[in-house]
């Protein structure tokens, strides 16, 4: 007889054989549609559940910062080219809109196995005297928790953000 792991063992398996024969975007566009839309920084409030995570310097978000971004000693032009670096080299990542005048461009960036969509908002913020910093919202499309998935790609992007750009602070 089976038992109820075991049943829960064949229907986990039949579903990601699914999922890896039709594609992964395919099925979670059943979910709605991976790009979860824009971000005001200003009034965000952050999700109850634990997969989301956020950088934002404090005079622009009310909501509670994962991360507090530093003083880049570039502009926020210079800052996105520097930034678009990282991304590219970033796997499965896709730019799905750019807002010039705002300096904000959003993303969305998918898991490696079953191709879950995350949406990632990347606003870039002039400072006096030539500088800048970003706020940056990462969001999972589903589920309840995203197992740090949010938290450490941003702080991965930072990282490697620091390494191409000079940080004032």
């Amino acid at each position: 007889m089976l038992t109820i792991f075991a049943v829960a063992a064949v229907v986990a398996v039949i579903a990601v054989s699914v999922i890896l024969m039709v594609g992964p975007e395919w099925v979670w566009s059943f979910f709605g549609p991976p790009d979860l839309g824009p971000v005001a920084f200003e009034t965000l409030e952050r999700r109850t559940t634990p997969n989301d995570a956020l950088v934002c310097p404090p005079h622009l978000c009310e909501a509670r910062s994962d991360f507090v971004p530093p003083l880049f000693a570039v502009d926020a032009n210079g800052l996105r080219a520097a930034m678009a670096k990282v991304i590219a080299s970033e796997p499965r990542i896709a730019l799905v809109h750019t807002n010039d005048a705002g300096l904000t461009e959003r993303y969305v960036q998918r898991s490696a196995l079953l191709g879950f969509p995350d949406t990632v908002v990347v606003r870039y913020i002039e400072q006096p005297e030539g500088r800048s910093t970003l706020a940056m919202y990462s969001r999972s499309q589903l589920g309840r928790s995203d197992l740090g998935v949010n938290k450490a790609r941003l702080e991965r992007w930072l990282g490697k953000l620091r390494q191409v750009v000079p940080v004032v602070q």
